[in-house]
């Protein structure tokens, strides 16, 4: 499993989708090797079908000719009136969806979205702080 820690500090999340992924064949070998990057991922809609754009998946070294693009355009399956729902949610002011998290299911490639709010740099701190706190409770340092 793969997660986007970057995505918790960046952005307040607010609910959280599973969406299948559609993959080639030497996208989901690469996936099962490891190396996955999700520093630049976002979702976005082309039409009335969803795509996760920027996530990094590395090239299959034991792939031949047939190898994939390591940072195109993959699309996210969902059903219709999930992305009509998610869609109406997004068309509202400051929110965007973010990957979350990659795994697997049952040899399916599952990703978790969500939809979120960036955070200010003041929230930023604020969440920092609290976790200092609590490290300092707890006795760590």
């Amino acid at each position: 499993m793969y997660t986007n820690r970057r995505a918790h500090f960046e952005f307040e999340l607010l609910e959280r989708f599973e969406c299948g992924v559609s993959l080639t064949g030497s996208e989901i070998k690469s996936i099962r090797t490891g190396g996955v990057d999700f520093r630049d991922a976002f979702a976005r809609f082309h039409g009335n079908d969803l795509f996760v754009e920027g996530l990094y998946v590395p090239p299959y070294d034991k792939a031949s000719y047939n190898n994939h693009e390591p940072r195109r355009d993959r699309k996210l399956l969902l059903h219709r009136h999930e992305l009509t729902r998610i869609k109406q949610d997004v068309s509202r002011k400051g929110l965007t969806l973010v990957p979350t998290k990659l795994y697997m299911v049952g040899g399916r490639a599952k990703i978790e979205l969500a939809i979120a709010r960036g955070k200010k740099l003041h929230d930023k701190r604020a969440a920092e702080a609290d976790r200092q706190a609590k490290r300092d409770m707890a006795g760590y340092r």
